[in-house]
């Protein structure tokens, strides 16, 4: 589970189809690094959430392992800083691999499956009451929200593209000689829009080749995952 950062020292739908989000979608992030050897049981684990309806799993590869002799060439400065987010919002100065963040909220050593399964089942059982639908075509992608019951607050509605999965021949490092493959591998994640949750809100947002999407509804940038849907 190393290392450990200090980083504030460390400075399937057709295509006219739409898709509602589930009131028991729970998202799942993998942080996680080529250059991990306790990341590999992580990984493998995601991919098995990456099988169900009823989890988007996605594998955030982070950069702060590429100087200790690999570099992950999946790894991007914008998912350690998300990562930075989480553990800010936990009053924590503290970032390591393998973590899954479960909802926005809970944070779980990435190999203890049994304790990542009670905190799905804990998340899938809230409701936000958000409504959101998001639809694909030819022309792009259509995001709607209708607001829940709890209020306004501030939401950023965020477009995700991953790759189902990619294979790493490591040649260096902790896990030299391995080949792994990773699984929802967020390749970019996008925020398109501001919302206050006082009216309903529309959003269109580009497609982008072949990749998978998913849309997630998130209160702040660190906060609770109040809705969810992917395009696959």
């Amino acid at each position: 589970m190393r290392p450990v950062l200090n980083f504030i020292a460390a400075s399937a739908l057709s295509l006219s189809a739409g898709t509602a989000a589930l009131a028991d979608t729970v998202v799942v992030e993998l942080f996680t690094s080529q250059g991990c050897s306790s990341c590999p049981p992580a990984d493998e684990l995601l991919g098995k959430l990456a099988q169900r309806d009823d989890i988007i799993a996605l594998s955030l590869h982070v950069d702060y392992w590429d100087y200790l002799g690999w570099k992950d060439a999946f790894a991007k400065p914008a998912h350690t800083t998300r990562q930075q987010g989480y553990a800010q919002a936990a009053s924590t100065n503290m970032i390591y691999t393998p973590q899954m963040i479960v909802g926005g909220v809970t944070s779980i050593v990435g190999t203890r499956g049994m304790e990542l399964m009670d905190a799905v089942q804990q998340h899938a059982e809230r409701d936000t009451k958000l409504g959101l639908t998001v639809a694909k075509s030819a022309d792009g992608i259509t995001i709607d929200l209708v607001p829940g019951a709890d209020g306004t607050n501030r939401m950023i509605v965020q477009l995700v593209r991953y790759e189902p999965s990619l294979t790493a021949e490591i040649r260096s490092g902790e896990n030299a000689g391995r080949n792994i493959t990773y699984h929802n591998v967020v390749t970019s994640w996008d925020v398109v829009a501001d919302w206050d949750g006082a009216e309903a809100l529309s959003v269109e947002a580009p497609t982008e080749g072949p990749q998978h999407t998913a849309v997630i509804v998130q209160d702040g940038a660190s906060g609770p995952i109040l809705a969810a849907a992917r395009l696959d």
